[in-house]
């Protein structure tokens, strides 16, 4: 299992502002886990919130939470109510991923949890209200596992599709929402998958490099384009935190892909913030998916993530959508990729707010970042073409549009392009 020498010295510090701040001490991670699956979980990860109270209770707590759901899908699922059943096996199915965040080692627990997890969620796909299909994407000589969430119709004409792409503590089982994704919403497949580093192929061995999304790209774009419901030329992608990194190697290195949009920026070189400021739960995290004990060894792997003169390569339209004083990645590396983009490119920035997009007015007031992101994607996936623009929302939620040369206009009622 791998320790840092900041791990060693301040997890009586880690526990202390758990203690006081709570489990979501270094990001608002209970609230993203909550939000695919709806209003329904308030109760189950409100107890979390309340029962977290050091460093070691994350995983009981969530595991708890996760058994109380499972038991009563299989329940409801026994006697035939098959609506009930399939919303708390999709509940369960991330409660059990919560838990096993804070192993940062393939241990029989961990193995424990991602098979109850697995399990549970291919009992939502089966009662599922759209077609949710188990599906590996060949890789090397291994292969990625990945759902592919088709919107209804998809049987009947082909449709477009976005590759979504989490973060490094997301999964795939908690990519799509149980209720109105803004991707099937809006009649657009998503094929949501764990790759290097994450989910299920950390425990497959399958490690994280600085590189190996490259291979990810054209690996899906094959894919995708070989699925007779999928329309093979309306695809794009979408990254959310650290995948805000890998979508933009993946979108970069395969020609075809007709928008890529990332949130929750991670563009900084070496991720120096990430890694040695922020909490020494991240760089355990990382060093567990990138399959490194040595810590020297791991700081110098690291020197290798950097998107400089990736922007450069990157052919299709690009939007960031990201907080001004993001704590994990500072804007500035943002500006910097930006700059080198030769195609249209778009910054949505909201005022004051951090990495997690929950912690200010600007992200309360202004336009829900997934409506944006989604509309965005859609526009590209039906061949509007995109321009370049940058959208500043204020604190009181209005937003204010400059095309990238030129000044500041007045405040826009409506971001959408």
């Amino acid at each position: 299992m791998p320790s840092t020498r900041r791990w060693r010295e301040q997890r009586w510090l880690v526990d202390a502002v758990i203690g006081t701040v709570g489990v979501d001490w270094d990001q608002g991670r209970s609230f993203y886990l909550q939000a695919p699956c709806g209003v329904d979980a308030y109760a189950d990860f409100e107890g979390v919130r309340k029962q977290v109270r050091r460093f070691d209770d994350i995983t009981p707590a969530f595991a708890a939470a996760a058994d109380r759901r499972e038991r009563m899908a299989r329940e409801a699922d026994t006697a035939g109510h098959g609506v009930t059943a399939r919303r708390n096996y999709f509940t369960a199915a991330v409660l059990h991923g919560a838990a096993q965040w804070p192993i940062f080692e393939n241990s029989d627990a961990n193995r424990e949890l991602d098979g109850r997890k697995l399990a549970c969620y291919a009992r939502y796909a089966a009662l599922a209200d759209h077609h949710v299909e188990r599906v590996e994407i060949p890789f090397g000589d291994t292969s990625l596992p990945g759902w592919l969430h088709l919107p209804p119709g998809a049987r009947e004409r082909p449709v477009p599709a976005v590759l979504s792409i989490d973060g490094m503590d997301g999964f795939k089982e908690m990519q799509v929402a149980l209720d109105g994704d803004p991707l099937l919403g809006r009649g657009i497949a998503v094929l949501a998958i764990d790759g290097p580093g994450q989910g299920e192929c950390t425990l497959r061995g399958i490690h994280v490099t600085a590189g190996n999304w490259r291979q990810v790209g054209p690996a899906v774009l094959g894919w995708l384009r070989a699925r007779p419901e999928i329309d093979a030329g309306r695809l794009a992608m979408q990254g959310i935190s650290f995948g805000s990194y890998f979508a933009t190697l993946a979108a970069a290195s395969a020609p075809g892909w007709r928008g890529c949009a990332v949130a929750f920026v991670c563009h900084e070189p070496a991720c120096t913030t990430l890694f040695e400021s922020a909490s020494p739960t991240f760089k355990l995290r990382f060093m567990y998916m990138a399959g490194h004990e040595d810590e020297e060894a791991f700081d110098r792997f690291a020197r290798g993530f950097d998107l400089t003169g990736v922007g450069a390569a990157l052919e299709c339209p690009y939007l960031v959508i990201a907080g001004e004083r993001d704590e994990l990645s500072p804007i500035e590396h943002t500006h910097r990729l930006l700059a080198e983009l030769r195609g249209p490119r778009e910054l949505l920035l909201y005022e004051g707010e951090r990495h997690g997009l929950h912690s200010s007015s600007s992200s309360r007031l202004g336009p829900d970042f997934a409506d944006h992101a989604a509309d965005w994607l859609l526009r590209r996936l039906d061949g509007v073409p995109a321009r370049s623009r940058q959208l500043y929302v204020e604190a009181t939620g209005a937003v204010t549009e400059t095309a990238w040369e030129e000044a500041p206009r007045d405040p826009v009622a409506d971001p959408a392009d």
